[in-house]
């Protein structure tokens, strides 16, 4: 095969998915199937409940509605050729099909750390400043901030994908994970990854750690103003506020950390496809979940849309 300096010897990756489990992989396509379908049908069910209910056009459940809208994409950016996998004896992906889901997914995964700790600042002005709230989260710096989150985001993995179409692959062409991502790629990479992994580096400090800093400090005011309220009653409203909220970023930042803040060189297969599952799957699974069995307003909102819930 002849090609140019400047094309990829690599026209086909093979995703290595679960096959050195082979006794697993029937459990496994039961399993991920079954997320898959709960968590499209609940984040889809979080996005009917607040568009079609007046009563739910709050900051809030705006940005709720963003985040079952990037679970939905991070989760079918990967499901469908995982699913396939596991029922061939082989999961090969194009180059093209690669660089597209890597995007895809990388832009959902990145907003939604993001959208977490926008999340964390509606939270915190709702608890700590009550009576200004409505100023600080009007529906226009909402929309602002939104935005943001979806174009900042876009252009960060635009430019990590930008930089991985610049490499060569030459072989060896066995991705040590069930999708595309950026560790296993850059292994296979056979010219220099320094840029690459100098931008995952300021990535990982942005995403990972600024915006765990910047939560962790949105939630230090906020358990300081309920510790300052007078009434049991009022500190435990206030606390019912933000507790969805907080459990999904407890459980999100723990498969971040567990897998990707870390060198490039560190990469353990089984370790990154352990919080792939945590991320792609079980997240997008328990985030809608959570946010609809600890929610009244939610519940009822599902209610009056579909009325045979009420039994």
């Amino acid at each position: 095969m002849t090609m140019s300096v400047n094309q990829t010897l690599v026209t086909e990756f093979l995703l290595q998915g679960f096959s050195e489990h082979p006794e697993y992989q029937l459990s496994l396509f039961i399993c991920f199937l079954s997320l898959y379908s709960v968590a499209l049908v609940g984040n889809v069910l979080i996005i009917l409940a607040i568009t079609c209910n007046p009563g739910l056009y709050t900051p809030m459940y705006f940005f709720l509605l963003n985040l079952a809208t990037m679970d939905i994409i991070c989760t079918s950016s990967i499901m469908p050729k995982t699913l396939k996998g596991l029922v061939s004896d082989r999961s090969p992906i194009s180059y093209g099909g690669c660089m597209a889901q890597l995007y895809f997914l990388t832009w959902a995964a990145s907003s939604e750390l993001l959208l977490l700790t926008v999340m964390a600042y509606d939270r915190y002005a709702a608890i700590c400043h009550p009576l200004h709230y409505g100023n600080m989260m009007n529906k226009e710096f909402c929309s602002m901030l939104a935005a943001g989150v979806w174009a900042l985001c876009a252009c960060n993995t635009a430019i990590h994908t930008g930089l991985m179409t610049r490499l060569n692959f030459c072989g060896p062409n066995v991705i040590t994970h069930f999708f595309c991502e950026v560790p296993p790629l850059l292994l296979l990479s056979c010219s220099s990854t320094y840029v690459n992994s100098v931008m995952i580096v300021l990535a990982d400090a942005f995403y990972g750690i600024l915006n765990f800093l910047m939560t962790i400090v949105s939630y230090g005011f906020i358990i300081s103003s309920i510790l300052k309220m007078r009434t049991s009653e009022g500190k435990k409203k206030a606390f019912s506020t933000c507790s969805s909220h907080l459990i999904v970023v407890c459980m999100y930042y723990t498969a971040v950390f567990y897998a990707y803040i870390s060198p490039v060189s560190s990469y353990n297969p089984e370790k990154s496809k352990l919080a792939g599952v945590l991320y792609t799957m079980l997240s997008p699974t328990l985030n809608p979940l959570i946010y609809t069995l600890r929610n009244k307003e939610v519940k009822a909102a599902l209610r009056k849309l579909f009325p045979f819930l009420k039994n």
